[in-house]
């Protein structure tokens, strides 16, 4: 059933020698056929912006009102490139290599390596696109550090990279759609694949505010909808993320890889009760500057500012001195969880670290009082110029802080604690993108081929761009070439007519339940189970419990939901509702997979698998496979594993120390 597809040869030369030697398709057949894109965040707008660039008539769909708002425009720190401009030793080895060794040696190589190679030309091509990245001094553009380096390779604007390229891919789309190549549905939600003859040919999506379904015929489908994070319901991704259009590919034939492969990001604002919908990131690239740390006395109840530098525990410095605040997300995240569950957790709750500022503003105001030629500053005017400085690379992050929290960053250190972030795991796909569905195929965050267990910081704009922008053009031209010949299939055709009445009597079903419990509670309940018994530390006896619950809760969803309003209209709960049962189905299927990968690797923690300084600890004997699922009727699943073969890097027991 698996066949990555993955090129012969050199790994330095299989893009290359794909790029050279994939079919054509002429322009004057290119304006023959019809693509559909789902999604258009990163990695959907600047797929759909580069076929339609190309000739294609591309079709495009999004739930929200406008493709900026994807959650994209969330993602902060930054972007990475192997560009070097550091001269500090990076190369687009260096950036393969960190990013295999990031995701814990659980990431296919040829995939990793393409990214890493085209990551220089995203780069060029967003600066042409006029995304306002920082700059130096001279006008060079800028980089910082992210987790799991040892180089600076971040490129970024301010702290809202996501939203600069996002303008800068919406943009090139909105120049398609003016010129008639894409057409853009908006307030659309992808409900159901058509497949004909073995092969996707078309989608069934949901007006969402006339409440209607329409039937959309293409000769491939592209799914470019994001990640499942918010199968835990409290996550940092956007409350409309969900995993509806994966779920449904994934039910039509598309296995799913690797889908307890989920990131926890080491640096979000405390939960702070139960009236909380979603958690808030700070960008991981204020571990560039700040420094993480608790108190050395259990149950410590002063403030931060009245401990004493001798009674705080740099606790990531002190574990890995090598990378120190910048080791990998997993590995803060597990470390800050063991300090707290220890009792030296901070903040009114106990479940939270500090993050400090102090010594950065100190360091800066040093420097700029050097340039100033002022050896006699005094404390107050390095701490103000500190500050300055601080603002000018962090500041609207520390205003989102201020503003959640009521605390002023600059005066109090920050107190974090790991959430629910990106999802590693996602749809199986082939060197070329294609899932296992001829004809559909699964970009950025919604596929699972980039970044392993675990994905180092700033990648995740990198694989959605890189997807868009310089893969797909390439891949599913590859596949187009061979679908000239086939005209349009008019969506009366009997394929189409049942897969609209699969959808209808679902939505019928989910109404007529008429029972006496919100989506919202089942939700909630949902994520109390998998974040408790398949978060950040799983075990078997926890698992074997949350399958158990996962399967008595979908039973209760389905006779006692209730859903307010009608079918024929604007219905966000009964949009809800839908997502809700996909994540439920995901939520045991999680399950299931953290259950049978009998080791620990990366955002995948079995905690009956860890080394004696509780590390975690792999098996590569048994377990270096993508574990894809594929789907055989409720509740029951069969899993096929694709084989890593690692013909360039030696895989060995992370160090970061």
């Amino acid at each position: 059933m698996l066949d990555a597809k993955i090129p012969a040869g050199q790994l330095d030369d299989k893009w290359t020698d794909y790029k050279g030697h994939c079919k054509l398709v002429n322009p004057a057949n290119k304006r023959k056929l019809e693509v559909i894109i789902i999604g258009t965040g990163l990695a959907g707008a600047s797929a759909a912006a580069s076929l339609g660039e190309l000739g294609y008539k591309v079709k495009a769909f999004c739930f929200q009102d406008s493709p900026r708002r994807a959650h994209s425009i969330a993602a902060q720190g930054g972007i990475n490139a192997a560009k070097n401009y550091q001269n500090d030793g990076d190369s687009v080895f260096r950036l393969f290599y960190d990013t295999i060794k990031g995701g814990d040696y659980r990431a296919r190589e040829s995939n990793v390596h393409r990214l890493a190679e085209v990551s220089t030309n995203i780069i060029d091509q967003c600066v042409a696109q006029g995304v306002p990245f920082a700059r130096e001094y001279g006008g060079l553009l800028s980089n910082r550090s992210f987790g799991g380096t040892q180089v600076q390779r971040t490129f970024y604007a301010a702290g809202q990279t996501g939203q600069q390229l996002l303008i800068g891919a919406y943009q090139a789309l909105e120049r398609q759609v003016a010129l008639g190549n894409v057409k853009m549905y908006s307030r659309h939600e992808m409900l159901e694949i058509v497949k004909i003859d073995g092969k996707a040919r078309g989608i069934i999506a949901r007006d969402l505010v006339s409440g209607a379904l329409e039937r959309h015929f293409g000769h491939a489908v592209l799914l470019c909808s994001g990640g499942y994070g918010n199968v835990f319901y409290l996550s940092t991704n956007a409350m409309g993320s969900n995993v509806t259009a994966a779920w449904k590919a994934h039910k039509k034939g598309a296995a799913f890889a690797n889908p307890c492969f989920t990131q926890i990001h080491p640096t979000c604002i405390p939960v702070s009760g139960d009236h909380q919908s979603k958690l808030t990131l700070m960008s991981e690239s204020l571990r560039n500057d700040g420094r993480i740390w608790v108190p050395k006395k259990q149950g410590d109840t002063r403030k931060a500012i009245d401990i004493p530098e001798e009674e705080r525990d740099y606790y990531l410095e002190r574990r890995y001195p090598a990378f120190g605040n910048l080791v990998p997300r997993d590995v803060a995240s597990r470390a800050a969880k063991e300090r707290c569950d220890e009792g030296y957790g901070v903040g009114s709750s106990k479940q939270a670290v500090y993050l400090d500022f102090g010594a950065a503003i100190i360091r800066y105001g040093k420097i700029e009082a050097g340039k100033e030629g002022k050896d006699d500053a005094t404390q107050e005017e390095i701490i103000a110029w500190g500050k300055e400085v601080v603002k000018e690379k962090y500041g609207n992050l520390f205003d989102m802080y201020e503003k959640i929290t009521g605390e002023n960053p600059y005066e109090i250190a920050m107190r974090i604690y790991p959430a629910v972030h990106y999802t590693m795991g996602g749809l199986w796909v082939d060197y070329e993108l294609q899932t296992s569905v001829p004809g559909l195929y699964a970009l950025g965050e919604a596929n699972f081929s980039d970044h392993g267990a675990n994905r180092l910081g700033a990648s995740a704009l990198m694989q959605g761009l890189a997807d868009g922008y310089f893969v797909i053009p390439y891949t599913v031209g590859n596949y187009l070439a061979d679908e000239i010949y086939n005209e349009a299939i008019p969506t009366s055709h009997p394929a189409f007519e049942e897969a609209e009445k699969e959808v209808s009597d679902r939505i019928h079903r989910l109404m007529n339940i008429k029972g006496k419990q919100t989506v919202e509670s089942f939700h909630k309940r949902l994520g109390k189970i998998i974040w408790e018994k398949c978060g950040m530390a799983r075990n078997a006896k926890g698992l074997q419990e949350a399958i158990a619950e996962v399967q008595a809760l979908k039973k209760e969803f389905w006779s006692d939901v209730k859903i307010p309003g009608s079918i024929e209209e604007m219905n966000p709960e009964l949009d809800k509702a839908n997502r809700v049962a996909d994540f439920i189905e995901l939520g045991e299927l999680m399950c299931k997979d953290a259950l049978n990968r009998n080791e620990s690797c990366g955002g995948h923690f079995r905690e009956e698998y860890q080394t004696p300084d509780g590390e975690a600890l792999r098996d590569d004997t048994n377990y270096m496979y993508v574990a894809a699922w594929e789907y055989a009727g409720d509740s029951n699943w069969n899993l096929h594993k694709e084989p890593l073969v690692y013909d360039v890097i030696k895989p060995t027991q992370r160090n970061y120390k």
